[in-house]
């Protein structure tokens, strides 16, 4: 467990905390990716001590840890500055903005990529027939960088939204956007060409509070951590004959096997926990029965810490 940050109050004094205590994390305010961040850092134990009307810098019930709201695409400057010690934004914003943070962790949600597309009727199949073309994009730094790593000039045209709909207009020849399905992209007759970048959320960190505020932001690393790592499983939990144990181990997956107790008893009974995935538990209970487990049961995990 981390050790608490010390405080260099003196005994008596009230008041906020001096920033040199506090370890700020920064989340997105808005977009499609702001409402699982929330739920994660809720979830985390990192509940907002301020309710009703959202605050620009909100404290939580941890003295030590407040969140800023600001835009997905700012938070890794407000990291890589010093401004927030912590972000979590999607790894193309950190491309994007060239920001010397440490990624420290994928939050394995939010997943994407960002593609070079163009009008399903266009001839162009590959990446040097964009020599001298138009390019729209809300990523002008990727689109440079990656059309520079091919030896080819473009032009970029750069746009604030809808940018699937810019082939249509004349506006550009192809365009370099994110898409997470596909879907929106062929719903505009749209054909990929190529992908140019893979991302997702991922928590990151400025390099000098990595080193001055370690304790703290090791354990908030932990609590994120240990809730992406207890999605999708479920703890299972049931009694069954001694003389069935290993029928029933042998059915049984998990992360490092079951775990076996012994049951005050008469009936011969031992206690059987495991860890599995959620996925396989609808099937999982019947072979259970048919292997001699009884008394089942079946529970959400909301962290799992290795």
């Amino acid at each position: 467990m981390a050790k608490p940050a010390k405080s260099l109050r003196k005994p008596g004094e009230s008041g906020p905390l001096p920033f040199s205590e506090v370890v700020r994390l920064a989340i997105p305010n808005k977009g499609r990716i702001a409402a699982p961040i929330m739920e994660l850092v809720e979830k985390s134990g990192l509940h907002l001590a301020e309710t009703g009307e959202r605050r620009l810098i909100t404290k939580t019930l941890d003295p030590h840890v407040e969140i800023l709201f600001a835009r997905p695409v700012d938070i890794p400057e407000y990291v890589a500055t010093g401004a927030a010690d912590l972000g979590i934004t999607g790894h193309d914003m950190v491309v994007e903005r060239e920001s010397d943070v440490e990624e420290l962790l994928d939050l394995q949600f939010g997943r994407a990529k960002v593609v070079l597309a163009v009008h399903e009727d266009s001839g162009i199949t590959s990446v040097k027939q964009l020599e001298g073309k138009k390019i729209a994009t809300e990523f002008p730094v990727i689109t440079r960088n990656y059309f520079g790593r091919h030896g080819v000039n473009v032009s970029v045209v750069l746009v604030g939204g809808a940018c699937e709909a810019t082939p249509h207009l004349g506006i550009a020849d192809a365009i370099i956007d994110l898409s997470s399905s596909g879907t929106t992209l062929r719903t505009n007759r749209l054909r990929v060409i190529d992908e140019v970048l893979v991302t997702s959320t991922h928590l990151i960190a400025n390099r000098d509070s990595i080193r001055t505020k370690k304790d703290k932001i090791d354990e908030i690393h932990l609590a994120l951590e240990s809730v992406i790592r207890a999605r999708g499983q479920c703890y299972l939990m049931m009694n069954v004959k001694r003389t069935s144990l290993e029928t029933v181990k042998r059915v049984l997956p998990g992360l490092s096997g079951p775990t076996v107790m012994d049951v005050a008893s008469n009936e011969g009974l031992v206690a059987v926990h495991a860890v599995v995935n959620e996925e396989r538990v609808y099937a999982l209970i019947n072979a259970l029965k048919r292997a001699g487990a009884k008394d089942i049961l079946v529970m959400g995990i909301q962290r799992m810490i290795r």
